[in-house]
């Protein structure tokens, strides 16, 4: 089920186009929104630099038309909600690149971005309104929404997914529940997370990153701190359980890893990738200054490489190979039980579709065989004997002694769709972990190539021993 909705954007007063285009644009590939930018695919464009491509067409058309609207729609946004949990964030990118591939009829161009930071995961869809060969513009009118919601509907049947019903305004279900809304407590409480999760040292470092919040602080007997809205100062030991001052100050030295003066460091997540084969890109004329930050980076990337070694106790190549090898396993077999997962889930809405379908369309069959297979009958009433044609055909090729009931059905999907979401988290886990130890067998097999420095072992070994003194 996807709810969609057309949006034009136009410029915004005291905003250039280049702003407005570049502000919609960075909201919409937000990394923290896309999984670090992995749910965005665009056509006919590039994701980085769409905006820059966008008004290189709109140039492009006033050159060749010489046309210049006053109120100018500078491109069209689609948002694509999904009802929670019945599509995975990558099935919902796939069907909002179809979406906007076949209502486009790929003559715009177009970006999709696929959020997750809401409990619905949502598309969000922008498309240039020139075309591609810089001649006309989309032309907008109220039978676009209706043509993109109707397109919307088809593109999840297909994909077996569930489809909005059509109904009248007095039938439909109105809300009795309104979302609670937050209190200024919690959004202190809120905002001093946020700075935790920045590791200060202190809590006048703490202080100084709420300020710069916003928040205006009052020290003396206690702490208190007042937002842009607020009227009164708020005190820290108000906030609730695990807020007071002395809380704040045991979680800041947690986090610096003092741990009541121990003295022991906090260790500090670190992501490297593959080293730059230097020699290779030289070969494309690169000059020397790139020359130089790839050496650089190289070696800044080892360095990160022997540290997780170190981190991961892993001090010869043996144990390197193993681990990726059962980290790229553990991989594909999630991969493969997440993808099975989906094919039943797609299996059982279509059978659910299908026992509907045939309940509602059983009478107007049994009319139509007692009219004696009546062509007339069959024309008046063509759809659902088509329905209930492929409702038989599908339980035919079911060949089950008994049909499952749609309680017995929805059963099966709560659970199937449990088990999945379990999955996705081990998934997204698994992926990490096979990414880190394939990637530094990889550096460490190159570095181990450029250096020659004897046994593989030993090098190995001697590298995280170094790296262990030093750090």
């Amino acid at each position: 089920m996807a709810a969609t909705r057309l949006i034009p954007l136009h410029i915004k007063k005291g905003q250039s186009l280049v702003r407005c285009l570049s502000d919609r644009i960075g909201y919409s590939q937000n990394p923290e929104k896309t999984e670090g930018g992995e749910l965005v695919t665009a056509y006919a464009c590039t994701p980085e630099f769409c905006e820059q491509e966008f008004l290189l067409t709109k140039s492009e058309y006033q050159k060749i038309t010489g046309r210049k609207q006053k109120h100018e729609v500078i491109a069209y946004q689609i948002r694509q909600s999904f009802k929670p949990g019945e599509v995975t964030p990558e099935e919902a990118n796939k069907i909002g690149y179809e979406l906007a591939m076949r209502y486009t009829k790929g003559k715009y161009a177009f970006f999709v971005a696929t959020h997750t930071d809401r409990v619905h995961i949502h598309n969000h869809i922008i498309f240039n309104s020139t075309s591609l060969d810089c001649q006309r513009k989309f032309k907008n009118s109220w039978y676009s929404f209706l043509g993109l919601q109707r397109l919307s509907d088809m593109i999840c049947f297909e994909h077996g997914l569930s489809v909005i019903e059509k109904k009248n305004y007095n039938d439909r279900t109105k809300r009795t529940e309104y979302p609670r809304r937050h209190t200024t407590r919690e959004q202190i409480r809120k905002d001093i997370d946020a700075a935790l999760e920045k590791s200060p040292k202190t809590m006048d470092e703490l202080l100084n990153t709420l300020s710069s919040m916003g928040y205006e602080i009052k020290q003396g007997k206690n702490i208190a701190v007042r937002g842009k809205n607020q009227k009164k100062f708020i005190r820290f030991r108000s906030l609730g359980e695990g807020y007071s001052e002395a809380d704040i100050a045991e979680a800041i030295t947690k986090n610096t890893g003092m741990r009541g003066g121990s003295g022991g460091t906090r260790e500090k997540q670190r992501g490297f990738n593959l080293l730059i084969d230097i020699e290779e890109r030289m070969k494309d004329k690169k000059s020397p200054a790139y020359q130089r930050w790839a050496t650089v980076y190289n070696l800044k990337q080892m360095s990160q490489t022997f540290l997780y070694l170190r981190e991961h106790n892993l001090t010869d190549m043996d144990k390197l190979s193993k681990a990726a090898d059962e980290a790229t396993e553990r991989f594909n077999e999630l991969n493969s039980k997440i993808k099975a997962a989906e094919k039943c889930l797609a299996e059982i809405q279509v059978l659910k579709k299908h026992i509907v379908n045939y309940r509602k369309t059983k009478d107007t069959y049994v009319a139509y065989r007692k009219s004696g297979y009546s062509n007339e009958f069959f024309e008046d009433h063509r759809e659902e004997l088509t329905l209930h044609k492929a409702a038989k055909e599908a339980f035919d090729q079911l060949k089950a002694e008994r049909l499952p009931t749609i309680r017995e059905l929805n059963e099966e999907y709560s659970r199937v769709l449990t088990q999945k979401k379990a999955d996705y988290a081990e998934y997204r886990k698994a992926k990490k972990e096979m990414r880190e130890s394939v990637t530094a067998r990889k550096n460490v097999e190159i570095f181990y190539m450029e250096s020659n420095l004897g046994d593989k072992n030993d090098m190995l070994r001697n590298r995280v021993k170094y790296y262990e003194h030093n750090n």
